[in-house]
């Protein structure tokens, strides 16, 4: 198994930026393919960014591309997602997610997550 958590979230205006981090303990992060979701006040949740196990496939929503970028460092068993160009429709909480999976299989599923994150809130004031 393996426990994520995230970290990065703050308040920032519109046009800024910033960098989310999930650091994984328990198990490699190498061995995971991992997904950032969000969960905005009175919305359902919803995909953002996934990668691959080794970073070389990634997969995007199509409000972020361009904007933000999902990478990892598994020697540092971390995930980021940096985010620029912050608009208000950003507002969420952001929570990563690890499944053992293909990456291709059902990766903008929550369901096909197996370990979640608690969450770090994001909130894009304009």
């Amino acid at each position: 198994q393996v426990q994520l958590v995230e970290s990065g979230g703050g308040l920032v205006q519109a046009g800024g930026s910033l960098r989310l981090s999930c650091a994984a303990s328990g198990d490699t992060l190498r061995n995971f393919a991992v997904g950032w979701f969000r969960q905005a006040p009175g919305k359902e949740r919803e995909f953002v960014a996934a990668t691959s196990r080794s970073g070389d496939s990634t997969g995007y929503t199509e409000s972020v591309k361009g904007r933000f970028t999902i990478s990892r460092d598994n020697d540092k068993n971390t995930v980021y997602l940096q985010m620029s160009g912050l608009k208000p429709e950003d507002t969420a909480v952001y929570v990563c997610a690890a499944k053992g999976t293909l990456f291709r299989t059902a990766y903008l599923t929550p369901s096909a997550y197996d370990y979640w994150g608690q969450g770090t809130q994001v909130t894009v004031s304009s």
